[in-house]
């Protein structure tokens, strides 16, 4: 297996034609970033018809993911009134995102980037997220 420590360009294209293919398929243009492990935006596109609003928070969404290495659903329960996280979503600026579509992007167990998708509800932000990580992943193993 190979050693990777970050997402490059190559794999950024990878992840999105996943998500955007999934994207497609379930009829919702989404907007879809990618970063690398830092959180730093390698790669980004709106599609024909994806919400111009959705497109900081895709971006935040990729960003929470990598940086704070977790998915940025997780945060949801994490960051309600009383729960251990109340209040995140203010850090940073209000980058950290606390909905659905950021997902950490993980090989051999460390994070090597991450992926944010918005226009969907967030099930189907976080889903398209899952199809672009499952088809970098497939392709890593050939």
């Amino acid at each position: 297996m190979q050693t990777l420590t970050r997402l490059d360009l190559d794999d950024a294209r990878i992840l999105m034609a996943g998500a955007e293919a999934h994207a497609r398929t379930i009829g919702v243009p989404m907007c879809i970033a990618i970063t690398d492990e830092a959180g730093q935006l390698i790669a980004f596109q709106r599609m024909e018809g994806g919400k111009v609003t959705s497109t900081t928070i895709a971006i935040d969404k990729a960003f929470t993911a990598a940086a704070a290495k977790k998915a940025t659903h997780d945060y949801g329960a994490a960051s309600q009134p009383g729960a251990p996280a109340y209040g995140i979503a203010s850090a940073i600026g209000g980058r950290l995102m606390v909905v659905g579509g950021g997902l950490p992007v993980l090989w051999n167990g460390e994070v090597v980037g991450g992926i944010g998708v918005s226009s969907g509800t967030p099930a189907q932000d976080q889903a398209v997220a899952q199809a672009g990580i499952d088809d970098w992943i497939a392709r890593q193993a050939k």
